[in-house]
């Protein structure tokens, strides 16, 4: 009975990690992937250009004061942050998956912290939820791309 198990299991593996573009998982992988390199990358670099929205106002206010009124800084270094982790994502996503999400988690922690944005921070919660569904895929799929798992 245990030796069915294991073996229907080695056996699914193996299946799943095939590169077959019908195979659901695999779709779901490619997705995912896509999903967490451009939207770290577009909010990243958004972070300097302020076309998407002002960033500085996800700031609470007494985090700009601990860092002397430089917040505007601190979310530019924010946006480098997100450039690295969806540059990461894009080579290595069994890694980097894991950083976009507590990254993601970081952000949902800071948006409770301003009234008025509980709506964006349940978003990023669930954006932290689809991470962490990217990094436990990651490995299954990883070897697909031509890295080791």
């Amino acid at each position: 009975m245990m030796a069915h198990a294991i073996s229907r299991s080695a056996s699914l593996t193996e299946s799943v990690g095939r590169a077959d573009f019908s195979n659901p998982s695999y779709q779901a992988y490619q997705i995912l992937h896509l999903g967490f390199v451009v939207a770290p990358l577009v909010a990243g670099i958004d972070k300097f250009f302020h076309v998407l929205v002002n960033w500085d106002q996800y700031l609470p206010p007494f985090v700009n004061a601990m860092v002397g009124g430089h917040g505007h800084d601190l979310m530019l270094a924010a946006g480098a942050i997100e450039i690295v982790a969806g540059l990461g994502v894009a080579f290595k996503p069994k890694i980097f998956a894991y950083v976009v999400a507590a990254w993601l988690l970081l952000i949902v922690v800071n948006l409770l912290l301003i009234p008025g944005y509980f709506d964006v921070a349940l978003r990023d919660f669930g954006l932290a939820l689809g991470a962490l569904a990217l990094a436990r895929l990651s490995p299954l799929f990883d070897s697909v791309r031509g890295e080791s798992r």
